[in-house]
């Protein structure tokens, strides 16, 4: 009898073990896809290098809404903000560091109020975030040089990748392609004439 307790017991926690490394494996099968889907086409780097200014250099440079969403973390209205409906071709830059986030090519109308996007320009210019505030569980996406708040990111957008990047206007600049040369991201004007 003892050894048959011994025996149930390995034998649950083998189960357990298999189904913690199902859980872990396909989580990282989820990210490998992910990472997939956002490199559908690989763009050029962007490569300057970025120090971010104080908290009042930021302030003076900023508009109110601006610095509230990038580095307080908030969120502008829906459908009251400046690039939700913009259909002009172009690029979206952090409006902090000048990072290369995304293009008009990926953009979509979610329906949301809010700009949305397909993926970011490089999957290496943002990085998310596990966001629990508000009672509820969401992934948050930050510029990877100016750490700016941009948004969140959601499974439910269209193909390829299915995913939604969520942002807000404010956390960004748009830069139209006939400006890109001369604002320095002449290396992104090849993506538009494809």
């Amino acid at each position: 009898m003892h050894t048959t307790r011994v025996f149930y017991r390995t034998g649950a926690l083998v189960a357990l073990l298999a189904v913690a490394g199902a859980c872990e494996g396909n989580a990282q099968v989820q990210a490998t896809q992910r990472t997939q889907q956002q490199n559908v086409t690989a763009p050029p780097k962007w490569e300057k290098k970025f120090v971010k200014p104080s908290k009042d250099d930021l302030k003076k440079k900023l508009t109110d809404i601006q610095y509230k969403v990038t580095q307080e973390d908030g969120t502008e209205r829906p459908f009251k903000n400046e690039y939700w409906d913009n259909h002009q071709a172009g690029l979206y830059v952090d409006v902090v560091s000048g990072e290369p986030l995304f293009t008009s090519l990926d953009k979509f109308d979610s329906g949301t109020g809010w700009p949305s996007f397909t993926k970011p320009v490089d999957p290496t210019a943002v990085v998310e975030h596990t966001d629990r505030n508000f009672g509820m569980t969401r992934t948050e996406v930050r510029s990877k040089q100016g750490d700016s708040h941009l948004g969140h990111v959601f499974p439910d957008g269209p193909k390829p990748t299915g995913l939604r990047y969520c942002m807000n206007s404010a956390s960004m600049r748009f830069i139209p392609v006939d400006k890109l040369e001369a604002e320095g991201y002449g290396q992104y004007v090849a993506l538009f004439k494809k």
